[in-house]
């Protein structure tokens, strides 16, 4: 392995961990904001804070003589694992596509922040919400996608561990928190979708910023709307919002967008999957949250479905290496 692969590995696994922490602070928001207004609020800031990385982008795609480049555009962007070329869509075009993702991610985002306010758990938040990484590929089979029996074991092992995270005791036992969040799971997996589908011919940063505006102007809609608009409430829960709007979104999609510059995918994809792992380290250190055994084997098994659900058919050639500092 490289130097600079195990840095950009090193730069996902730090993503990794900004993200499952966002989840701390996701609770600890609730303490004072409500979630329309403690989303709306983040999201503003998460598009603020990308405007610094477009103008990097922009910069660094420019050629002297002043076009614009579409090559060595960025890897990935929150979602989306590829590059799209430049200019393949119209202004219009991509405002549509960008709007329709950020209607998804307000949804989705709106989902998971009820859950929490109801849940107030930081470990079952980030578990739950993983489950998207296996609802993905099995939503592409109404789109007639192949769907692999690696990924169909994936996604019974998966919801066995939601089973037991969230089921143990009966279907009665589920609570409004954990079912909340679990659709904002299967939101996610379709905003996923609609990105891989509609969203591949627009720069990856530009869509974030769109996605991101219209989440945080639905969300400033929905707020005003229920009256839940308290600044003294913002000002009490300054670190929490301030975290997960730039932490989560301009420093970790930064870590992300440079990491998997230098990372195979499939590596990127694993080393991306422990934002769940460190939720529940994040919640039982912050918040002292524990849970019952069967919770753990829960959240055992759901890592281990998302990590299936991630690896390819075949065994990648770093796994049957014996030689495992050859360059790949």
């Amino acid at each position: 392995m490289q130097r600079k692969e195990i840095l950009g590995l090193a730069a996902l696994v730090m993503a990794a961990v900004i993200w499952g922490f966002a989840f701390v602070s996701q609770v600890q928001g609730m303490d004072s904001m409500s979630p329309l207004f403690f989303n709306a609020v983040r999201f503003t800031l998460g598009a603020i804070s990308l405007l610094p990385v477009m103008a990097l982008t922009r910069r660094r795609h420019r050629p002297a003589d002043g076009g614009t480049r579409t090559d060595d555009s960025p890897a990935s962007d929150l979602s989306v694992a590829s590059s799209p070329a430049a200019g393949a869509t119209t202004p219009w075009m991509t405002l549509a596509i960008g709007g329709a993702c950020g209607v998804l991610l307000f949804t989705a985002g709106t989902l998971q922040q009820y859950g929490i306010l109801y849940g107030r758990s930081a470990g079952h938040a980030g578990f739950i919400t993983a489950l998207y990484i296996v609802l993905v590929p099995l939503f592409g089979l109404f789109a007639h996608r192949r769907v692999t029996a690696l990924t169909g074991v994936s996604v019974i092992v998966a919801l066995a561990g939601f089973y037991l995270l969230c089921l143990g005791d009966g279907f009665e036992a589920i609570n409004m928190g954990d079912l909340m969040v679990f659709l904002g799971s299967v939101c996610f997996a379709l905003h996923i979708l609609t990105i891989d589908t509609l969203g591949s011919r627009i720069d990856p940063v530009l869509l974030s910023f769109i996605q991101f505006a219209v989440t945080a102007l639905l969300s400033w809609i929905g707020a005003l709307a229920d009256g839940s608009i308290d600044w003294r409430g913002a000002a009490e829960a300054w670190i929490p919002v301030l975290y997960a709007g730039f932490g989560s979104v301009g420093i970790a999609y930064t870590l992300q967008s440079v990491g998997q510059r230098f990372v195979p995918p499939t590596r990127a994809a694993l080393a991306l999957s422990l934002e769940s792992f460190f939720s529940v380290v994040g919640g039982v250190i912050l918040l002292s949250e524990t849970m019952p055994m069967r919770g753990y084997i829960g959240c055992a098994l759901i890592f281990a479905g998302t990590l299936m659900a991630q690896l390819p058919a075949k065994v990648p050639s770093f796994l049957r290496r014996p030689d495992r500092n050859k360059v790949l």
